[in-house]
């Protein structure tokens, strides 16, 4: 991981201002943010739906949702080695959002579960298509210089998305009366908006196709990812490990005492400190260096598990939720820049593939153990091992720190569209 030389206070505000970031990455963001915005609209009252107009279970829902997200991750590897072999990154971003804002319009006129299931597979196979490109596409766009202050508003904007689409969900049935189907029809706006702005308004690079005469998903081209990229994914890995669901502190939440509308206030909690920290961390990792924000992060992450664990009121869990909102914001981002920064130019979109499919699988298997420890030993369990998993990623990291090496060509200029 690339260590940078503090600089001076007056250019760090500089770099944080958003004029110096491309464009076309600022346009992303808000893309970002449109279609976060919709989705979570939909996604805040769908399991509601589901039981009051079709009288489905729980187990259909967690089916719903699981295949969902595990067709999500799946589609990232193979989004992102088509758009490296194509030398075209927009395309895949756009068709991916393109084919999520066709969804949406499943969701009102759907008459069964099957067809909720369908609307949310192509949604989430649309979220798999441009998400490994889309990323690339910053990447190839942003000098190194600003790459952390790029993804890390990136990632701002798309939590704001996520923070008003449950806010406006919950005001428009009230204002509705409950009316579903009108806030899913509502939804389909951001969505479709969201696809406007990407097909019009992002402009992309050249950058040069990785076509070697092979079949572009080949052992060949994982074996060209530097170790430094695979010692960035062991150590994506584990924080995924450690990260399980955030639903788990809505139930921390109601376990000290928050009634069922009350407990979502820990999300808002975390998802408001997230928005607001994602970009300032990304920032300072450009000048302070990766390594040392990262490391902030899991310590942070570190601190709100063991609060969320062993102090059992309504402040500490609040609290704790800004915490965890906090090591996200030090965080996200800031791990897809290191895929960014050590994965070759020609192997951007195989290498954010790779490492969201196993950042995925690790966090679905993190919440599947958080579940079993919290229906046997309790909360406390739970969080004791996310805290334990993070201390074990601090370790890695200190262990990797040497294999993380990696200083670009900064002589290299990124055109900015």
């Amino acid at each position: 991981m690339a260590e940078r030389v503090p600089g001076k206070i007056g250019d760090f505000r500089a770099l944080l201002n958003w004029r110096q970031i491309p464009g076309s990455v600022v346009t992303l963001g808000f893309v970002s943010l449109l279609m976060d915005a919709s989705s979570e609209m939909i996604h805040t009252i769908l399991p509601l739906y589901l039981v009051a107009a079709f009288g489905a279970s729980t187990l259909v829902v967690g089916l719903i949702e699981g295949t969902a997200d595990a067709t999500s991750s799946i589609v990232k590897i193979f989004s992102g080695v088509l758009s490296d072999h194509a030398g075209k990154r927009k395309r895949f971003a756009a068709a991916g959002y393109g084919l999520a804002a066709l969804a949406k319009p499943m969701f009102p006129l759907a008459s069964s579960v099957g067809w909720i299931l369908l609307a949310r597979f192509i949604d989430r196979v649309g979220k798999g298509i441009r998400g490994s490109p889309r990323d690339a596409l910053i990447a190839d766009l942003t000098p190194y210089q600003i790459r952390g202050a790029a993804f890390g508003l990136r990632q701002s904007l798309d939590t704001v998305g996520a923070v008003l689409g449950p806010l406006l969900a919950i005001l428009l049935m009230e204002l509705t009366g409950g009316h579903f189907t009108i806030v899913f029809w509502i939804a389909v706006v951001p969505a479709v908006l969201s696809f406007a702005l990407i097909a019009g308004k992002v402009k992309e690079p050249s950058v040069a196709a990785n076509r070697d005469g092979k079949f572009p998903l080949s052992l060949a081209a994982f074996r060209r990812l530097p170790r430094a990229y695979w010692a960035v994914a062991a150590i994506g890995a584990l924080l995924g490990l450690a990260r399980f669901s955030e639903a788990f502190l809505v139930l921390r939440a109601k376990s000290v005492g928050l009634s069922d509308s009350l407990a979502p206030l820990v999300m808002l909690v975390m998802s408001i400190v997230f928005a607001i920290a994602a970009w300032p961390a990304g920032a300072l990792s450009d000048r302070f260096g990766r390594y040392r924000i990262l490391a902030a992060g899991v310590a942070v992450f570190i601190i709100a598990n063991l609060l969320l664990g062993f102090v059992p009121n309504v402040a500490a869990t609040l609290i704790g939720g800004g915490l965890w909102g906090l090591q996200m914001g030090l965080t996200q981002g800031l791990m897809a820049s290191l895929v960014a920064d050590t994965a070759p130019s020609t192997l951007r979109g195989t290498g954010f593939g790779i490492f969201s499919f196993l950042s995925g699988l690790t966090t679905f298997a993190a919440s599947l153990t958080a579940g079993a420890l919290w229906a046997v030993f309790g909360p406390t369990a739970t969080f004791v091992m996310g805290a334990s998993l993070a201390l074990l990623t601090l370790f890695a990291m200190v262990i990797l720190r040497p294999w993380c090496r990696f200083i670009p060509d900064l002589s290299e200029e990124n055109p900015s569209p």
